[in-house]
């Protein structure tokens, strides 16, 4: 894939609120097969778009670059022959496979930025929509069809079409639901809704902190204020961009260690594995998996 191609793909991602980690490579010692200024996306289902070195290097990339998916940290990634110790600014991996140089990556998690989505035209809901762009937010009109991807949902509709927008947000497990009403008709309006008690207690009514907001521009303030006091520790698991994810309900990619060489082994559907006496292994390469089936007894399976 050439850079312009991959820079395309990159946009096409940010465009569909897909997360993904860049890579790039800043440092080739040789013999290396990637050079510096090499790059490659590394997906939510493990698999990398482009080139930043060879299989070995790659299921490295792959393993870290889902780890970043969950934090949103950016990393400087080194990747050695031969074991070192700790260097500041930088996470060091031990990967015997490579070919003897050593390559250093920098991966940055590009993620989308969190989706309110507003219900109504109010002057409030149009002040949210207005200020959610500054605060680096975005901001759409409420699809109850559409929840998934949603970090958050705002009821600004004065009464109409309240109740079927909370509800489905509540049971979607929208991360934060908010209605815009007086404290005695949110009550009513919550109490009234055919959820637990528990589910009615995730519904902020009035939505916002109390700052003493009087006008629409500094209700919206209070409610992103609200968002952004009890935003979750960690996001809502990344949208996959293909039909073959190996992932559980939380979103998290399962991973299988090389029993030659000790590396970190995405599992999906393009995983090297051999069924050995009932367990199934996993290997970055096709070479550590000769060398295991040829000599299994050199590397026991802890």
């Amino acid at each position: 894939m050439t850079s312009a191609a991959l820079q395309d793909r990159a946009r096409a991602l940010r465009s569909d609120r897909v997360a993904f980690v860049h890579a790039m490579v800043v440092l080739a010692e040789k013999p290396t097969s990637a050079k510096p200024g090499d790059e490659a996306l590394v997906l939510s289902d493990g698999s990398i778009e482009g080139f930043v070195g060879g299989q070995c290097a790659e299921s490295t990339v792959s393993s870290q670059g889902l780890s970043l998916l969950t934090s949103g940290d950016s990393m400087l990634l080194r990747i050695a022959p031969n074991p070192e110790g700790e260097q500041p600014g930088k996470t060091v991996v031990h990967n015997p496979c490579l070919s003897g140089g050593t390559l250093e990556i920098f991966m940055e998690p590009i993620l989308p930025a969190p989706l309110v989505a507003v219900l109504g035209d109010s002057p409030t809901a149009r002040a949210l929509v207005s200020l959610g762009a500054s605060l680096g937010f975005e901001t759409k009109a409420l699809d109850v069809g559409a929840l998934e991807s949603a970090d958050a949902v705002v009821v600004a509709t004065h009464g109409k079409g309240e109740e079927e927008a909370l509800v489905a947000s509540v049971r979607a497990e929208v991360p934060y639901v908010g209605l815009i009403a007086s404290p005695k008709r949110g009550a009513a309006v919550v109490g009234s809704l055919d959820l637990s008690d528990e589910e009615r207690a995730r519904i902020h009514t009035p939505a916002g902190l109390d700052i003493g907001a009087r006008t629409p521009a500094e209700i919206a303030l209070s409610v992103f204020a609200q968002m952004i006091a009890e935003r979750p520790q960690e996001r809502r698991a990344p949208r996959s961009v293909t039909s073959v994810t190996v992932s559980d309900t939380a979103g998290v990619v399962s991973t299988g260690v090389d029993p030659v060489c000790g590396m970190t082994v995405t599992i999906d559907a393009e995983a090297l594995f051999a069924d050995v006496e009932g367990e199934r292994i996993y290997f970055c390469c096709p070479a550590c998996r000769r060398g295991y089936l040829n000599e299994p007894e050199r590397y026991p399976l802890t």
